[in-house]
Formats: structure tokens, C-alpha cells, sequence
């Protein structure tokens, strides 16, 4: 379990360029991607390394680290696997680690989402094409407000790289792309029409 100590606004947060240049890891860099590379109380980048790298969007990250994945980065990756990828990047749509989201804090931290978004156009750049990305927060995106503005960030960087964006499983009532955790292995990848669920959240 991770509950955060404090809110981020009151921790020391290493901008994303400092992020990625860090060496303070102690896991196989020819394999994962980590970022930042030690355990702190956010996460810009989680992943394998790979040609077609598939870009999961989650909520927020919790405990997951390279050779320790809970069981929804490992659904994430053998769902990548099946659909043709050779490689996986958890990115999250807020960077504030914590393990039960009614525990993320209350108003967004500017600085940690700036950072993300430059965390999650550098993911973006990754890919040799349009870059696949995977929506999978679930109903999770309703724990805060600031989340919408979020992804709205996100789906305007996307459009930057002619992002392609996907979901797995059913989607709720509600419109949400399903949740990863609990999907079968073999699930496969539909379009998903991010603008016109976005619109649907106003």
C-alpha cells in the first residue's frame, strides 16, 4: 500500500528533465524505463523498452516499480503482448503515487502536472508512428475534478503526434474506458473517440 505522506506541493518534485537523467538505479536499464528511477511519492514513467511500445493511461500510479508490477501492470503488458506490441508504458494521467485513489490529493499540484505532460509528450515521441495509447482509468476519473482538465491536457499533446487512441474491455454506463485490472489476457483494443468522451464529461 502507498499512502501519500503529504501532499506534493510540500515535497521537493524533480522536474522531468532532472527526472530522466537521474542514475540512481538498481534495475536493468536495457529493459525497463523509470521515471524517476528510484521510489518517491510520484511516477512519471513505468515500462518495458521495445520498437512498438503501447502507451496505457492509468489514473495515478501506486507500489508498481521495474521487476516488482502489481497485477494491473501485468494485465497491461500481457494485453500489450496479445494485441502485437512488444512493450508496454504505464503513464498516468496524474503522477501522485497513492494505492487507494480517495487518498490523492485534493487540488491539482501545477508543477507535477506540468512535468507529467512533458512526461508523457517524451513517450509520445517514442514511437516510430502514430503512437498508440490506451485509455484504461475506469470510473477512477471521477475521484477528483482536476482529472478532466488533465486528460484534456493530454488528448492536446496527442494531437501534436497524431496520437491513436484505444480502449479494452467494456466501456461503463457512464462512457469511461474500462479499468485494466481483470481483463483477459486476449482482450483486444478498440478505437475510442477520446474528444467526444471528454465532451461528455462537461
Amino acid at each position: 500500500m502507498h499512502i501519500p505522506s503529504s501532499e506534493t506541493k510540500d515535497i521537493e518534485v524533480l522536474t522531468f528533465e532532472n527526472a530522466l537523467v537521474s542514475t540512481n538505479f538498481d534495475y536493468d536499464k536495457d529493459r525497463w524505463i523509470y521515471v524517476p528511477d528510484f521510489y518517491s511519492e510520484y511516477r512519471y514513467i513505468l515500462g518495458t523498452r521495445g520498437e512498438r511500445p503501447l502507451i496505457c493511461i492509468g489514473i495515478n500510479p501506486s507500489t508498481a516499480a521495474p521487476d516488482d508490477l502489481d497485477n494491473t501492470l501485468k494485465s497491461v503488458e500481457r494485453i500489450a503482448l496479445y494485441n502485437g506490441y512488444d512493450s508496454f508504458i504505464m503513464f498516468n494521467v496524474y503522477a501522485q503515487r497513492a494505492t487507494d485513489p480517495d487518498d490523492m490529493e485534493r487540488s491539482c499540484n501545477e508543477l507535477l502536472h506540468e512535468e507529467n505532460m512533458k512526461a508523457f509528450e517524451y513517450i509520445l515521441g517514442l514511437s516510430k508512428d502514430s503512437p498508440p495509447v490506451w485509455a484504461a482509468w475506469g470510473n477512477i476519473i471521477e475521484k477528483r475534478s482536476y482529472l478532466h482538465a488533465c486528460v484534456s491536457s493530454m488528448i492536446e499533446i496527442g494531437e501534436r503526434y497524431s496520437a491513436n487512441w484505444y480502449s479494452a474491455g467494456k466501456i461503463s454506463k457512464k462512457g469511461h474506458p474500462h479499468h485494466p485490472l481483470y481483463l483477459r489476457k486476449d482482450t483486444p483494443l478498440d478505437d475510442f473517440d477520446i474528444k467526444a468522451y471528454l465532451d461528455s464529461l462537461r
